[in-house]
């Protein structure tokens, strides 16, 4: 029977901007229902920082509240909610080494890829996760319920199995390599949504048009009408309301007849998830900036379309089935020197698509130099012209078919509708907290058409199309590596992620408790048998192995 240690080197978040690096953290036993995993490498996420910045008000670190059971969640030692210290760290690799009595599903020897995204288990405000209020990665080994790691609808596993031969970096990176393409690949709601909960507001004098085709092709269940109108213009029985009257986060789609800044400023917090709003300008103007929560564009998945005409179907016909990069599209990638970038801007240049172009903008000279060296040849051999501007000396151009938005900075996302074209898609990438306003021309958003779209996390499907590229050799996700680490570097790191000076992904392996963090340019001079290992300035399997060789 297979011995592990008593005890073991861990990260732990203890309380708000509190890091712990625990030398003799206690394991856990592994219960009837559950696994143990080793972690080989974990990544190091900006996420991660939000939760350390915020702790118990992140809200994935609340209690789960649906899913499981309070008493099959009590079986679970790393199931740590609210106050309790928790281990961060959901970017990882491991190898199940113990499986308990009544698993099924999985077997001990397994090299499995992390799906830590747990949407089958809400919280009040989002989602249970692996590193939020369950215990991750950044610890030797890591207890998992299966319970918690089956997806009850499908039946899929988030411990997703993997070959041996790719490096245990270059499979740890492909969950932040799936957010990604994630962002691209997510499917966006082109109609009402079936048997949801609508609300129509009209303003006085505002002619109804449009939404017997909407009721018509997607019929709600609940229907709430705010000013005048009439039941055949509805398509469907209605309850009549004063606006006050109306709940918070209670519609799916709302779609408004009229203009006034104010009213849109009070429907925006009347969604509920993945709600869209529809603007029915009717050839009037808004007139002011409104603020929009674009925390909620990320993580609640919220929309904001219209049209600048009478018909509200006009609004819905612009939503695209997905995000995804067009022929001829001319995108800029803001924030593009940064870890998450890095990886917008490689797949750009390696998508494939025709026509394109790209403009990677940063603040950051530096930084830009080291995404040029990297990025630039790899855009050069697909044929995609790619320039890397510094946005502080070199104005961006406008009519951006594309921009993508790295940094949670508002006023970026309020830039990026002012550059944007007709027909835009403005990917609000970054993850802004929820509550987070940004003072949006809504007008420019309506009459040229742009769509803002945001995404938390990814599925399994995106991580299965990461990994099919990984384990094809079609990408080398090692390309994004920056720096590696030991736990003993990990708050070096983290501070070097919130701090935005790293100038890629850092990986840590818990294995080595004594390793600070070093960036690979500095291998030569600090580990220079690793550094020998190195494909030029690429991270590889051999450099791996060698760091691991001690």
């Amino acid at each position: 029977m297979t011995q592990f240690p008593a005890t073991q080197h861990a990260i732990q978040f203890v309380g708000a901007e509190q890091v712990v690096h625990n030398p003799a953290k206690p394991m856990y036993e592994v219960g009837p229902r559950q696994l143990l995993l080793k972690t080989e490498a974990c990544g190091i996420c900006f996420s991660d920082t939000k939760l350390l910045h915020a702790f118990t008000k992140h809200p994935r670190k609340s209690e789960v509240l649906g899913g499981l059971t309070p008493a099959e969640l009590a079986e679970i030692p790393t199931y740590q909610p609210g106050e309790a210290p928790v281990v961060p760290g959901h970017e990882p690799v491991a190898r199940i080494v113990a499986v308990g009595a009544d698993v099924q599903h999985h077997q001990v020897g397994e090299r499995v890829l992390v799906q830590t995204d747990y949407r089958h288990l809400p919280t009040a405000g989002s989602n249970a996760a692996f590193g939020y209020n369950f215990d991750g990665a950044l610890q030797e080994y890591v207890v998992v319920d299966e319970r918690v790691v089956l997806d009850p609808a499908t039946g899929e596993r988030f411990l997703i199995p993997v070959e041996e031969g790719p490096s245990a970096s270059a499979v740890a990176l492909i969950e932040p390599w799936a957010c990604v393409e994630a962002a691209y690949a997510w499917g966006e709601r082109q109609t009402l949504r079936p048997a949801g909960k609508l609300l129509v507001v009209v303003d006085a004098g505002r002619a109804v048009a449009g939404l017997a085709e909407l009721v018509g092709a997607a019929k709600p269940s609940e229907v709430v009408v705010v000013g005048a109108t009439d039941e055949a213009s509805v398509g469907a029985a209605f309850a009549t309301a004063a606006l006050e009257a109306v709940p918070a986060h209670h519609f799916d789609d709302i779609v408004y007849f009229g203009s006034d800044a104010d009213v849109i400023e009070k429907l925006g917090p009347l969604l509920t998830f993945a709600g869209i709003l529809d603007l029915v300008l009717g050839g009037a103007e808004i007139g002011r900036a409104v603020p929009v929560d674009v925390g909620r564009v990320h993580y609640d998945l919220i929309r904001y379309v219209g049209t600048a005409g009478a018909d509200a179907a006009e609004g819905y016909a612009r939503i695209p089935a997905k995000c995804e990069l067009r022929p001829n599209d001319k995108i800029a990638i803001v924030g593009a020197a940064g870890p998450m970038g890095l990886m917008h801007t490689i797949r750009t240049a390696v998508s494939g698509v025709p026509g394109i172009s790209m403009d990677a903008v940063d603040v950051d000279d530096a930084r830009l130099a080291h995404l040029e060296a990297v990025v630039a040849p790899v855009a050069a051999a697909q044929g995609v012209p790619a320039t890397f501007r510094n946005s502080k000396t070199e104005p961006l151009d406008a009519d951006y078919s594309y921009v993508a938005v790295m940094v949670p900075a508002p006023f970026l996302i309020s830039q990026a509708v002012e550059i944007s074209g007709k027909d835009a898609i403005v990917n609000a990438f970054a993850g802004f907290a929820i509550g987070t306003l940004a003072p949006l021309d809504l007008d420019a958003v309506v009459s040229r058409g742009i769509y803002i779209v945001g995404t938390s996390g990814s599925r399994i499907e995106d991580m299965k199309t990461m990994l099919a590229k990984v384990e094809s050799g079609q990408l080398d996700t090692n390309v994004s590596l920056w720096a590696v680490t030991g736990i003993a570097g990990v708050a070096d790191a983290i501070e070097s992620v919130n701090n935005r000076t790293s100038g890629g992904k850092i990986m840590v392996y818990p294995s080595l408790p004594d390793l600070g963090l070093t960036t690979l340019d500095s291998l030569a001079e600090k580990l220079p048998a690793v550094a020998a290992a190195m494909d030029g300035s690429r991270w590889t399997k051999a450099a791996e192995e060698a760091l691991l060789a001690g």
